[in-house]
């Protein structure tokens, strides 16, 4: 659609509400809208790129009318960067994925671990929100070609931790930070355990998680799977209560929290986390920290 247009700070923000409030509303009702059938439609009548096509019928499909100029410069401003055609490969290459299959569902108690799958085109959150210094807030989209599988745990039913990209893309920083005596909370699938635990430079991972059922399932079936398992501790106590009373005496030199599940329930466990670093040697990041900080200015 052409070269950005200049925006006022009103519309921007505007703008902002308007692009996630949509955004939710289609991810949370119908991600998987968009099929094969359609994007083949527009790129072999009208030469498009699949990126391209997409994002047409996800403009369409949160309601922005491209015929109206409001509309047309607001996507124009937003969806080249919100948009994000994935490689799978470099996904499937993923050492974690590599290493860990899950052939049959396992269950313990209200866990399951088990696979997932998502069609083709199917919208999926793939990273923190960026802002722009004109005060855009880009969410981050993505979206495969193909249909794609992924191990996830499910507590009564509801997903709590899977692989999907954006797992593994907003823990890449927390990743490459990690050295020395690590400490993080949550255990999930461990992915972010696994991740660290391949670096030399990571010494030990502490991992504090309070659910045994969790931990057991873990060490039965996956922790088996880790290359450096001897890198990993796994403790079972409450993340707050080792937070204040036990992580203060540790001398670790990376701190990692993600014991939520989404922004909804993670503001304000990151606000008592924040405050409880208490050694300041150590270095403290949180999943998905950007995310939760625009949730804190609404």
């Amino acid at each position: 659609h052409g070269e950005k247009a200049a925006m006022t700070e009103e519309a921007i923000s505007r703008a902002n509400g308007l692009i996630f409030s949509r955004l939710a509303l289609f991810l949370n009702e119908q991600p998987d809208f968009i099929n094969e059938e359609m994007i083949g439609e527009l790129t072999s009548k009208f030469g498009l790129e699949v990126k391209e096509a997409f994002s047409l019928l996800l403009q369409a499909a949160l309601g922005f009318d491209d015929d109206y100029p409001p509309d047309r410069e607001l996507w124009a401003n937003y969806s080249p960067f919100m948009i994000n055609h994935l490689d799978e490969n470099v996904f499937l290459n993923d050492e974690y994925y590599r290493a860990i299959k899950v052939d049959e569902p396992e269950t313990l108690n209200e866990w399951e671990l088990k696979s997932f799958y998502i069609a083709p085109f199917t919208a999926f959150v793939c990273g923190d929100p960026v802002t722009f210094p004109d005060g855009r807030i880009i969410p981050r989209i993505g979206f495969f070609d193909c249909g794609y599988r992924y191990p996830g745990i499910t507590q009564n039913g509801r997903e709590w931790m899977t692989l999907l990209p954006n797992e593994s893309v907003t823990q890449r920083i927390p990743v490459q930070k990690a050295q020395g005596k690590v400490l993080t909370y949550g255990l999930g699938l461990g992915y972010f355990a696994f991740m660290a635990s391949l670096k030399p430079e990571v010494k030990s991972i502490t991992v504090v998680e309070r659910d045994e059922n969790v931990i057991k399932l873990f060490e039965t079936i996956l922790l088996p799977k880790f290359p450096h398992r001897e890198k990993i501790n796994i403790v079972c106590a409450d993340a707050f209560d080792y937070a204040a009373n036990v992580a203060p005496n540790g001398r670790y030199d990376y701190v990692f929290a993600d014991i939520w599940h989404d922004p909804t329930d993670g503001v304000e466990a990151y606000k008592r986390f924040k405050t409880l670093e208490t050694d300041k040697r150590a270095q403290y990041d949180y999943w998905i920290e950007d995310t939760l900080k625009l949730y804190m200015e609404d």
